[in-house]
């Protein structure tokens, strides 16, 4: 059943325990996340790994090729619409003229909106979202640090299949649920046009729906008449997700029955137990395109003290990841400048240090913007939290195809 859902969205700075207003010739840098509306909790989990990267930052002694100086997070709403995300760009540039770079946005819509403004500004940006419309764009000053859908959809069946045939089953057949936000149609477009096919799978259900959903039945009925072996559900709202997976066990397809495997870090927020049961999450899978690894251990714990979270999602270590990738390029670019920084951005080539923060260990971009050598994790729902299963190197659990 649901529980009420308790954790309330702050907006602003204030929100993240931001310090007072600092001195005129601090760098301003920017992140621009959902605050309000049904991605607010993740956008505040963004907001706050940022926050405490530029926070670690200053207390390392800032940007020591500009003799010192402090960086300040400022933050804007991007709310639950392109047009609210482009407005908060626009005010974040009109109140922070000295921007030099920013990160965020979160959902695909919401960061396609915002980097029309973002780009015309030159100003530098780093997301996680999805969207192979993001890096086609002809944008110079645009930096995806996930792999875009097409590529997530390659990279994605190959190992959900793998992951099955340890376990000793051959899956044959595949559903799908999913919303029709940018993220996740990229993604499936490419697995229906040939990645299914190609994996030796047959798609035998296939349900769409707009989100906010309201009930499930009429699509979980479609998938339970169909009975894949398995289950592809990447919807972007974690109350969606939670509906879905309570009436999967309501109708008599829980994990063992049916292996269920989503995208994105909303299937891994604490808040997911706010809103279901431990037992309805158990055995859920949800591919990511980060997570924290034994060497972000201290980074972790002073996250999950500062701001009394249980563990770190992939949103909170990725930003914390962007807000350093600008501090080596305002290192390298000597300047708090725009396009400087966006130079020294496209000329790094790094393994592991920064790139750790991401999937791939990477920092390397081709000329539209998509970082080279970028790939996923896999988490798995298992005693009642999130553990990393895959890349098996970095892994904290084993997977477990049918939980």
């Amino acid at each position: 059943m649901f529980k009420k859902l308790i954790a309330t969205a702050l907006v602003g700075a204030a929100a993240l325990g931001s310090a007072p207003a600092q001195a005129a010739d601090d760098i301003p840098v920017a992140v621009i996340a959902p605050l309000t509306g049904p991605w607010a909790r993740t956008g505040k989990i963004l907001a706050n790994g940022a926050q405490l990267a530029v926070d670690d930052i200053n207390a390392a002694g800032g940007i020591k090729a500009l003799g010192g100086a402090k960086l300040r997070l400022v933050v804007g709403d991007a709310g639950d619409s392109p047009d609210k995300a482009r407005n908060a760009a626009q005010r974040l540039l009109a109140d922070e003229p000295n921007l030099v770079a920013g990160s965020g946005a979160w959902a695909s819509h919401l960061t396609l909106a915002v980097t029309e403004v973002t780009e015309r500004a030159n100003l530098p940006w780093f997301t996680l979202s999805f969207s192979d419309q993001i890096t086609s764009r002809g944008f110079k000053y645009i930096f995806q640090m996930s792999p875009p859908g097409p590529a997530q959809a390659d990279m994605i069946l190959p190992v959900v299949m793998d992951m099955a045939k340890a376990a000793g089953d051959a899956p044959k057949t595949v559903g799908v649920i999913t919303d029709n936000t940018p993220a996740p149609t990229s993604i499936l477009n490419k697995m229906r046009e040939e990645g299914f096919k190609a994996n030796g799978l047959e798609l035998v259900a296939d349900e769409i729906f707009t989100p906010p959903l309201s009930d499930a039945t009429s699509m979980v009925q479609q998938v339970r008449r169909a009975r894949p072996d398995w289950l592809f559900m990447p919807p972007t709202v974690l109350q969606d997700n939670v509906l879905l997976l309570q009436k999967l066990n309501e109708l008599g397809m829980s994990r063992d029955q049916l292996p269920v495997v989503g995208s994105g870090a909303q299937l891994a927020v604490p808040e997911a137990l706010n809103v279901a049961e431990a037992e309805e999450l158990e055995g859920l899978m949800s591919v990511l395109v980060s997570w924290p690894a034994a060497e972000h251990a201290d980074i972790v714990k002073r996250y999950s003290e500062r701001f009394n979270e249980p563990w770190m999602t992939q949103d909170a270590i990725a930003a914390y990841g962007d807000m350093m990738v600008i501090k080596e390029a305002l290192e390298a670019a000597g300047a708090a400048d725009r396009v400087k920084v966006a130079e020294a951005v496209r000329n790094m080539d790094v393994t592991g240090g920064i790139g750790s923060f991401y999937g791939g260990n990477t920092i390397k971009f081709d000329e539209a913007g998509h970082r080279l050598g970028a790939s996923l994790v896999i988490i798995q729902w298992q005693n009642g939290r999130p553990e990393l299963i895959y890349p098996a190197d970095l892994a904290s659990a084993e997977a477990d195809w049918k939980k």
